[in-house]
């Protein structure tokens, strides 16, 4: 019997001598009022203090954390340990029991109801779901009933360096003007990499060129990518192939890495004159040709293309400028040569002219490279031909008796061969 009565005294005290330790320093500490204040003796303010404390002690439970983190694709023999839900009510005892509900509740992630441990059961893609968020709380295991309010956290999926960075928008292609200066802008490429830009190195990407060197470069992190060499030349060399890499991790050792490629073609500046492809032509035309007739054709050959090779084309000198004229082929870019007035080989047999070839579009950034022209001389002989006899005069008055006798000569006329070879006339 007088055990009995130890174990019933230590029942009732025990719980009384714990929570005066748990309550002491908060009754120390805070300011004091009448709620606070205890009647001895009375049990309607110890009953007031012990629901106080409770409350106190929800507030600060330890198991409502704001986040917890799980390394994504994680794959072994056993789940993986997420973390613990534990409650300052939990003694120790069976008699509490954790519930867990919200996002992949129950099938990526489960709870041991005795313990407050989360397992992940699925290996998990933070590049398909960055976050959970689940609901977790406290419940008497024989009666159910809320131990604690509900308590929201979120699990997040911790990233790793899984996804090699993407060029999504190769392969580029980008054109800038032959002869630029150094550093003149090409273009920009953009890599995407899927892992968390935020957590780590994962998504930090570098660029560098694999191929294209010394004719361009590239900024490391803008990705951006200009010209490295001066007076890069059309005519000489016109595409060039760059591949591009962009690595993770920041470039270090160990980050994953995906390429791309660019075909940069230059564009024609005017930097080349037109040059006559011999500095002598040679034509003949009969006499007789007809006005606007074309003799001849020149043609001063350009490197460049499109508008900076068109040329115009004029008589500049000779002893024929009156005589012939020149114009532009608009579809070659040849100079045809034209007779303006009648040729007559009697009166003169050759002529000699001398041609330009002018670009007409000029661009000053070279006009001091040397004129953006050419000069050719062209002889032109005029070649007789079978002229038709001319007579001395266009109309002739002749006058005879009536009488006259047959085979009289009444008159005459007469024609003359203005060929230089005089042929017999009848």
């Amino acid at each position: 019997m007088p055990e009995r009565l130890t174990e019933m005294l230590m029942d009732t005290w025990t719980p009384l001598i714990i929570l005066w330790i748990t309550v002491l320093p908060s009754i120390c500490m805070a300011p004091m009022n009448q709620s606070q204040v205890l009647p001895s003796g009375s049990s309607t303010g110890l009953k007031r203090l012990t629901e106080e404390q409770r409350v106190l002690n929800r507030s600060k439970r330890g198991w409502v954390w704001n986040q917890m983190f799980v390394l994504e694709e994680f794959s072994g023999p056993e789940p993986i340990l997420v973390g613990r839900l534990h409650t300052d009510l939990d003694p120790g005892s069976s008699k509490i029991k954790y519930i867990l509900s919200g996002d992949g509740a129950g099938t990526i992630f489960v709870i041991n109801d005795k313990t407050g441990d989360i397992h992940a059961m699925k290996r998990l893609d933070r590049e398909e779901k960055a976050e959970y968020t689940l609901t977790a709380q406290a419940v008497d295991r024989d009666t159910n009933k809320p131990l604690e309010p509900p308590s929201e956290f979120i699990i997040k999926v911790q990233d790793i360096n899984d996804n090699a960075p993407e060029f999504v928008d190769g392969p580029y292609h980008a054109t800038v003007p032959e002869m630029s200066v150094v550093g003149t802008f090409v273009t920009k490429v953009t890599a995407t990499d899927a892992d968390d830009p935020v957590y780590g190195n994962s998504a930090k990407l570098v660029y560098s060129i694999l191929e294209g060197q010394p004719y361009f470069s590239i900024e490391p992190h803008t990705a951006i990518i200009k010209t490295a060499l001066p007076n890069m030349d059309r005519e000489a060399k016109e595409e060039y192939f760059v591949v591009i890499q962009a690595k993770d991790m920041g470039g270090h050792m160990g980050g994953l890495s995906g390429t791309t490629t660019v075909t940069i073609t230059l564009t024609d500046v005017n930097d080349n004159p037109p040059k006559f492809a011999q500095s002598l032509y040679h034509f003949s035309v009969m006499e007789d040709v007809a006005l606007g007739e074309p003799i001849g054709r020149v043609k001063a050959n350009d490197l460049d293309i499109g508008e900076n090779a068109k040329s115009s084309y004029d008589i500049i000198e000779g002893d024929g400028m009156d005589i012939f004229e020149i114009t532009t082929d608009a579809q070659t870019q040849d100079g045809i040569i034209r007779v303006r007035k009648p040729l007559d080989f009697e009166t003169k047999k050759s002529y000699t002219l001398k041609v330009e070839a002018v670009n007409i579009h000029i661009d000053p950034r070279f006009i001091s490279g040397g004129p953006f022209k050419d000069t050719a001389t062209v002889k032109i002989v005029v070649e007789d031909a079978d002229e038709p006899p001319v007579f001395s005069s266009p109309t002739y008055l002749l006058e005879v008796h009536e009488n006259a006798a047959i085979n009289s000569v009444i008159g005459q006329v007469t024609a003359h061969d203005p060929d230089v070879s005089s042929s017999p006339i009848r």
